[in-house]
């Protein structure tokens, strides 16, 4: 329902996607080096490179709130985490 504000209805603010970004762009590089199998410890701090400057993106953090707000993602967010191979995601 347009406006409705219901879960996963893509209605977040630009700011907030443009924060699911770059925690995929980080949890993509750990999941390349580690495996997608590995938990995320939760201080972790993941380094990534976002407009040509690095960022560094507490993932552990942001897997934790990612999973806890999962039905909230937009469609599209959830599949990125599910073709990631992220056991929770899937």
């Amino acid at each position: 329902m347009e406006g409705s504000g219901a879960a996963g209805s893509g209605k977040r603010s630009a700011t907030a996607r443009a924060a699911f970004q770059r925690g995929l762009a980080a949890l993509t590089q750990w999941v390349e080096r580690e495996g997608a199998e590995r938990p995320v410890p939760r201080k972790h701090i993941e380094t990534v490179s976002v407009d040509g400057e690095d960022v560094d993106v507490r993932l552990g953090v942001w897997v934790s709130n990612a999973k806890s707000r999962f039905d909230g993602l937009s469609e599209d967010e959830r599949k990125q985490l599910t073709a990631l191979g992220i056991p929770w995601a899937g």
